[in-house]
């Protein structure tokens, strides 16, 4: 690093105050040019509730080198600075670099003590040993060490005045400046003024007066040079009290629990807080919103919103708000004694137990007539109250316990409809008092209830386990109608014309009075399982784990993943009123437009563009749920409401639009390497590099809101004829450049989004070898011409003279390899006939090896290998594994009854029922005897419970076993999931064991879960 004067810029002033006017104008001009370039967000409507801000955290395990960060600073070109105990700190949005006494360049001291950026651009650096450093744009490092006449303490805080001073505050030890001649100047504290009692405040205001903050009162440094308390008149106390100067150059103080504002050198009262609370940091942003640190209370706001607290149970950093800062895409950064957290404005607002919810695993949510709110999830039905918050609606299964909710609806006497899990269908009234149940003993199969949809005349059909029920006021019944689905439904939906649409595991069912259609998706992209409906106009959308299909006109049309859909499976599609479409998935919330999901139904477009959100956009869980309903709504406001695995998101599409128009990324270069060094590449004069070596450059795109979903494209001029786009590839290399001179540019763009017109730009040049200056290569061609016609002179009389030679040892030869080619043809035939025989016999031994040879399903060995595996990737991945070990129920008296040939039959069709129950992911498998296996994967205990149940139908339903008549074969099983105590697969095979052996012990035909 140098030491040398202050940039002239800074300091450059002419007679009467022109030079000032001129640079206040300049401000003022730029200031404007900011605020019009400024998120759409910073404009209209203000702020949302403090609630629905995201919270991002970072300590040392993030690689933070100190948890106190006492100031944060952003430089023009857009990179966040951290004052820490151990280092200067910088962020781009992915990584942190630190600079210490260490690094080259690097500090003078660890201990940074504030930071402040000038109008240049340039960082200023205080240290604890009161030295000076300034980081100009361009990356040079200039040091002004302290002198002998001033403290050898922290700087706690920095502020530059209009004649180009910089003012410093020292520890306990008073105040002093460094002019732009690059002189420290200091002033001692009196004796009668409290400065060894300052706080780590000190601001300048309009008028070059210097302010400074301590904990027994507000001092003032007049423009004559005269340290003075603030007037007693003034009633400010004697306690901590301390200055802050808004972005507007308005003058606020902060006086014990009281906030002050400066007009006409007089503090007025604004706002008064209410309790003990000792405010340590204040900032204003764009809103005009006061964001306020405390000692030992978190963070505030004050705004449209009233005095807001961070919501209670979020595990922040703690102790004191050291420093707060805005960035430049109106992101809160807080810097805290245990580290730093950033709040930023999110499109998704989230509702989970922190709300009131019962539970954040939320299944189904409901708006009725009167606008009421009502969410079912794993713990029970709650319903949105007045103050925004969520209560429990009290309702309570056989055992005493709040059902598990899986559906919702509300019949046309506005009483509601809850759908449970394994506790029938809840018939409540408007307010949400239960009225009557109806189960097993009322006709409705044990089950799951995952869809209620309610017709024109009031009568209400829930999906079952077993088909769908009827429900009106004589009491619920099956429906004797041929074609009607007797498996499990996963959705209902009622048309503009009464008729009633089924979804099932197995493709759709139409209910059209007394007649019921098919319609097979399998045939156009192999939909099977049918999670949601839709109608728009006169088209039903249907939701399935092939993406979507289209019902129209009697012709089906599909969108899925070879049209652009990210993901396969989604669970409901829902338009807002703005021309949007909302849909849901296990991997985030797709959006696009109506308009385009009907052009490529139609054909006249090939692909449809898909946005998707997730946590980082607010959700609280980017796992949306389906197989329930409602699983998303619109409500009548026109907000989107939609049920996760981690509780209730919302977004207001009419937000869309100023969150999709944010300002692209600027680029930077962060570091150029030339063989793995580093070189100083900042700067105005073009590198110079020697040929043949190896280039990296790394770049990032500097924002602070969605740092890993940025693009890059780079283009180098002097190679490349345009732009290269490089994903989110953060460097680039270049090896063996040629010489010359070249220009790389680096751009950045959100996705989505257009790319930035703030380019990063590097110019070097690549210098020759010697053997690449042009007078060495014309000599050096000369010379090889020369020789080259040397060497064709010779080669031409030796090939005269071996030519004759040549010719007849040709003949001799030629003869020889005749006799030999029809030799090893013959060997070759024989060769190729023992390898295709010796292939199929490996191919045999290895099917023999992995499969049963009875029923054809996996054996033993195969069942082990996958088991394996596939627990190894559960353990890892947090993804659910669930095991079903079972028993065909008294097959020894089929075999001694029958004979061992029909308990041979009766086996082969038992595998054949598994594996047609099964899905393309699950692995049966027989293990021995009459001992099967289920290996399901990605799947909870709840949903391979509903498989065993499945089963057990399957099994009752199966008609003359091995084609004996009145042959009635029967299964117990062990089911268990995959449990963090379960440190092998043979415990967890052991625990299904034991669980299967209950429930032979139980009487048999029935599923135990250990």
């Amino acid at each position: 690093m140098r030491r040398r004067g202050l940039p002239a810029i800074a300091w450059r002033r002419d007679g009467g105050g022109a030079g000032f006017r001129r640079m206040t104008l300049g401000l003022l001009l730029g200031l404007l040019m900011l605020l019009a370039c400024a998120p759409v967000q910073a404009q209209g409507g203000g702020a949302p509730p403090l609630r629905d801000y995201a919270i991002d955290v970072w300590t040392s395990r993030n690689g933070l080198p100190h948890n106190s960060l006492r100031d944060i600073a952003q430089t023009p070109e857009g990179h966040l600075w951290f004052a820490t105990w151990e280092g200067l700190v910088r962020y781009n949005g992915l990584d942190f670099t630190v600079f210490d006494r260490s690094t080259r360049p690097g500090l003078r001291d660890n201990g940074v003590g504030a930071l402040l950026v000038d109008r240049q651009g340039g960082l200023w650096i205080s240290d604890s040993r009161g030295n000076i450093t300034r980081r100009s744009a361009d990356g040079q490092w200039d040091v002004w060490q302290r002198e002998e006449h001033t403290p050898q303490v922290l700087i706690q805080a920095m502020q530059m005045d209009s004649h180009g001073r910089l003012w410093l505050l020292f520890e306990g030890k008073g105040i002093g400046y460094l002019g732009p001649d690059g002189r420290m100047v200091y002033q001692p504290p009196p004796k009668d003024l409290p400065f060894a009692l300052n706080f780590t405040k000190l601001v300048v205001d309009a008028q070059d007066r210097v302010w400074i903050g301590t904990l027994n009162g507000l001092l003032l440094r007049d423009t004559d040079g005269t340290l003075k308390r603030a007037p007693a008149a003034w009633g400010l106390g004697s306690g901590l009290v301390w200055p802050y100067r808004a972005p507007d150059g308005v003058l606020w103080i902060v006086g014990g629990e009281s906030l002050y504002r400066l007009q006409d050198d007089t503090p007025q009262l604004v706002h008064r807080l209410p309790g003990q609370i000792h405010l340590t940091a204040m900032l204003q942003d764009r809103h005009g919103d006061l964001w306020l640190g405390t000692e030992n209370q978190g963070l505030l706001r004050i705004s449209r919103h009233g005095l807001e607290r961070l919501p209670a149970g979020l595990n922040l950093p703690g102790g004191r708000v050291v420093s707060l800062r805005e960035d430049a895409e109106g992101s809160i950064w807080v810097g805290a004694n245990g580290g730093l957290y950033r709040l930023r404005e999110t499109l998704f607002a989230s509702y989970s137990e922190r709300d009131g919810l019962s539970g954040d695993y939320v299944r189904t949510v409901l708006e009725d007539a009167r606008r009421t709110l009502w969410v079912g999830s794993a713990s029970g039905l709650d319903r949105r109250v007045a103050d925004g918050r969520f209560a429990p609606v009290i309702l309570h299964n056989r055992g005493g316990k709040p059902p598990s909710v899986l559906s919702l609806a509300q019949g046309r006497d506005r009483d509601i409809w809850v759908g449970t899990f394994g506790d029938g269908v809840m018939r409540l009234d408007e307010n949400g008092h239960p009225k009557r149940t109806y189960d097993s003993v009322d006709g409705v199969p044990i089950g799951n209830i995952r869809a209620i949809s309610v017709d024109r005349q009031g009568v209400v059909w829930a999906g079952t386990q077993k088909g769908v029920v009827r429900i009106d006021e004589t009491g619920a019944s099956l429906p004797r109608v041929d074609g009607m689905p007797s498996t499990l439904i996963t959705a209902l939906a009622h048309d503009a014309e009464g008729s009633l649409w089924i979804g099932t595991i197995e493709g759709i069912r139409v209910l059209r009075g007394d007649s019921v259609q098919h319609i097979d998706l399998a045939g156009l992209g192999g939909g099977r399982s049918v999670f949601g409906f839709q109608q728009i106009g006169d088209a039903m959308w249907v939701s399935s784990d092939r993406g979507l299909y289209r019902y129209q006109d009697g012709v089906l049309a599909r969108v899925g993943l070879e049209q652009g859909m990210p993901v396969d499976t989604v669970f409901q599609l829902v338009p807002d009123k703005v021309g949007n479409v909302w849909i849901s998935s296990n991997r985030g919330v797709l959006r696009t437009d109506m308009g385009m999901l009907n052009e490529v139904a139609d054909g006249r477009a090939p692909r449809v563009d898909v946005e998707r959100y997730n946590e980082i956009d607010g959700m609280a869980n980017s796992q949306a749920n389906g197989s329930s309903g409602p699983a998303a709504l619109l409500r009548q406001d026109g907000t989107y409401w939609v049920v996760t695995a981690g509780g209730l998101s919302t977004v207001d599409p009419l937000r869309l639009q100023r969150f999709r128009e944010r300002l692209a990324p600027p680029a930077a270069i962060e570091n150029v390497q030339v063989d793995g060094a580093p070189i100083h590449w900042e700067g105005s004069e073009r590198n110079r590099i020697e040929g043949g070596r190896r280039l990296a450059v790394s770049f990032v795109g500097l924002s602070y809101l969605m740092s890993e979903r940025i693009r890059y494209r780079t283009r180098l001029d002097g190679l490349d004829s345009g732009w290269v786009e490089r994903g989110q590839q953060r460097s680039v290399e270049f090896i063996g450049l040629p010489p010359g001179d070249y220009v790389l540019h680096v751009s950045a763009a959100h996705p989505g989004g257009a790319w930035s017109d703030s380019e990063a730009v590097w110019s070097f040049t690549i210098e020759p070898f010697w053997w690449q200056r042009h007078s060495v290569q014309a000599v050096a061609a000369l010379l090889l011409l020369a020789a080259l016609i040397a060497l064709y002179r010779f080669l031409i009389n030796r090939y005269k003279t071996s030519n004759i030679r040549l010719a007849r040892l040709v003949d001799e030869a030629t003869r020889d390899l005749q006799a030999q080619t029809v030799h090893l043809q013959a060997l070759n035939s024989e060769k190729s006939d023992l390898v295709d025989r010796l292939a199929l016999q490996s191919e045999a031994f290895e099917r023999q090896a992995r499969e049963d040879a009875l029923t054809g399903l996996p054996n033993r060995r195969a069942f082990d290998e996958t088991m394996a595996r596939d627990f190894a990737r559960s353990q890892r991945s947090g993804h659910p594994l669930c095991l079903v070990v079972l028993d065909v129920d008294h097959f020894k008296n089929v075999n001694d009854r029958y004979s061992h040939s029909v308990g041979d039959a009766v086996l082969v069709e038992v595998a054949q029922v598994l594996a047609s129950a099964c899905r393309d992911s699950d692995l049966p498998a027989r293990t021995g005897g009459e001992e099967f296996a289920l290996l399901l994967n990605d799947t909870r205990l709840e949903e391979a419970a509903q498989v065993c149940a499945r089963l057990h139908g399957l099994f009752h339903d199966h008609p003359d076993w091995a084609g004996i008549p009145d042959l009635r074969v029967t299964f117990s099983a062990g089911l268990v999931e995959l449990d963090p105590a379960d440190r092998t697969p043979k415990l967890l095979y052991q625990r299904a064991d034991r669980a299967l052996y209950r429930a032979k012990s139980d009487g048999r035909d029935r599923t135990s879960i250990g």
